[in-house]
């Protein structure tokens, strides 16, 4: 039987394929005309020398024509690896020599820079022009057939965000992804007549995966946004009954005065993660609307892990349970599993769970234990009903004179102050203490300092407490929403050194 990720999302489509699927401003592409240009894009492909296993970078904007090309590659059997659209030539030219891809495909703008730069053949995915991959598909005649593929062939690489050494390309199988879909689909209650607001980069496991491969498990519309503009999406909502999101999202349509229950009235079901969602936001936002944001947890190597119930309490600040078939535990740097409620790094199993790392065999056996559970590197709490809570990434741990300081804890303490917005722990090199623990804060009104220090001094040990507070306007953050602490640390890395 062929298990082809394609074949899997086409026994879904609509028995009226005049149906729409994806409905932007620009265009509407109908479930036939899935069908229909996947078959003529995996042809031109082909013709440009892409064969079953080859690998395609694709680097371009949010498009409707993007969706088609990644379903083409599906198709054929071709593994996709799609980049952020920020990436510069010279951090391309290393996915270009890591993956040795048969195929570029970048915006028409760039043609010129990536053909001079690459050997490999490069297309262009423009909205027309001559000569682009729409254009070349639009005048051939020729239809790819589906590949034949088993539940191990590789569907995607994705690259991590290589914040600590070289980026790593996580390779997806049709199994990994295919059993995601399948548990999402049926765990967040998929009905008939859904529709999905999608204003998520595709670049990226929730906008491309998490979301898309929901939407087409389920036949549904998507209501597709080429970024997140709050006045577009509130224009929209009404016609939605799911919406996924990061946190930023959320906190933008707090922000709108035109945002309010009438507004959600068809709503089913709002999702956030990618980042974690502040329990202030979750409140505000179950205030203003009535909805309570599924929170969900997951990551590049495993898709989706844990998830807030459906059905059930959910709880801001935690990320629920894992889902169903994913096995986790909280253990310590041996992998040992720790008692229910202690502190560890979460491990993980499942048929979810990535192939390992491209051309990195010894990275990826340091990165599994010996009985296959992955280690996440996200440090994390499992009460004893299983609900997981994750406290920070093992990496952003600051150890303090020899005592562990968990970054989310001080961070929970600085946000229920008023004043204010949110704030960032970091550990900075110390003479004495090896890190010093500082907060870099955004703030909602003026900040006073001495009733902060007030107020962590009667919540925290003295060894959590900052030594340093700075006062910023904004965190900086990555495309998914995620505050990038080790810009933090270059920032503020002589703090302490510095007298």
């Amino acid at each position: 039987m062929n298990q082809n990720l394609y074949s899997f999302f086409q026994a879904q489509f609509p028995a009226e394929g005049t149906k729409p699927f994806l409905i932007h401003p620009r265009a509407t592409v109908s479930f036939d005309a899935v069908e229909n240009q996947t078959a003529r894009y995996g042809a031109v492909l082909q013709a440009s020398g892409v064969l079953k296993g080859d690998r395609v970078i694709v680097q371009v904007q949010k498009s409707p024509e993007a969706v088609l090309l990644y379903l083409s590659c599906l198709r054929i059997g071709a593994i996709f690896i799609p980049l952020n659209t920020a990436y510069t030539l010279p951090e391309v030219q290393y996915f270009v020599e890591d993956a040795t891809p048969a195929v570029i495909v970048c915006d028409p703008a760039q043609e010129a820079t990536m053909s001079a730069a690459f050997s490999a053949h490069v297309l262009t995915l423009g909205e027309n022009g001559e000569g682009s991959l729409p254009a070349r598909a639009a005048s051939t005649d020729q239809a790819a057939p589906i590949a034949t593929c088993d539940q191990d062939t590789l569907a995607a690489i994705l690259y991590t965000s290589g914040t600590t050494g070289r980026s790593k390309g996580a390779m997806l199988t049709i199994g990994n992804l295919a059993s995601n879909a399948r548990v999402l689909h049926e765990y967040w209650g998929w009905e008939k007549g859904d529709v999905l607001l999608h204003a998520l980069p595709i670049f990226h496991v929730h906008g491309l995966f998490v979301a898309l491969h929901c939407a087409l498990l389920n036949g549904s519309s998507v209501l597709f946004h080429n970024r997140f503009d709050t006045a577009e999406v509130i224009k929209d909502l009404p016609k939605a009954t799911v919406m996924m999101g990061v946190p930023t999202f959320y906190t933008r349509l707090l922000e709108a005065p035109g945002f309010d229950r009438a507004t959600c009235r068809n709503i089913r079901l709002f999702i956030s993660g990618s980042a974690p969602l502040l329990a202030d936001t979750f409140a505000s936002f179950e205030q203003r609307t009535g909805h309570r944001i599924l929170e969900r947890y997951g990551m590049t190597e495993a898709g989706m892990i844990a998830s807030n119930p459906y059905e059930g309490i959910r709880i801001a600040g935690t990320v629920g349970y894992a889902l169903p078939k994913v096995h986790a535990r909280v253990a310590d740097a041996n992998g040992t599993e720790l008692p229910r409620g202690e502190v560890g790094v979460l491990e993980i199993a499942g048929p979810n769970v990535f192939a390992g790392y491209w051309q990195m065999p010894e990275k990826t056996a340091e990165e599994f234990r010996a009985d296959g559970y992955f280690i996440t590197g996200d440090m994390a709490t499992m009460a004893r009903d299983g609900r997981i809570t994750i406290v920070g990434r093992a990496k952003d741990l600051v150890i303090s004179g020899g005592f562990n300081v968990y970054p989310k804890e001080v961070e929970d303490c600085i946000d229920e102050l008023p004043s204010v917005k949110e704030s960032a722990v970091i550990g900075l090199p110390h003479p004495d203490f090896g890190e010093g623990v500082a907060a870099v804060i955004v703030a909602q009104s003026e900040v006073d300092e001495a009733e902060l220090r007030a107020h962590l001094a009667k919540n925290l040990a003295k060894f959590k407490q900052p030594k340093k507070i700075f006062i910023v306007a904004d965190l900086p953050r990555n495309t998914m929403g995620k505050v990038q602490k080790k810009t933090l640390r270059e920032s503020y890395a002589g703090t302490f050194s510095d007298g």
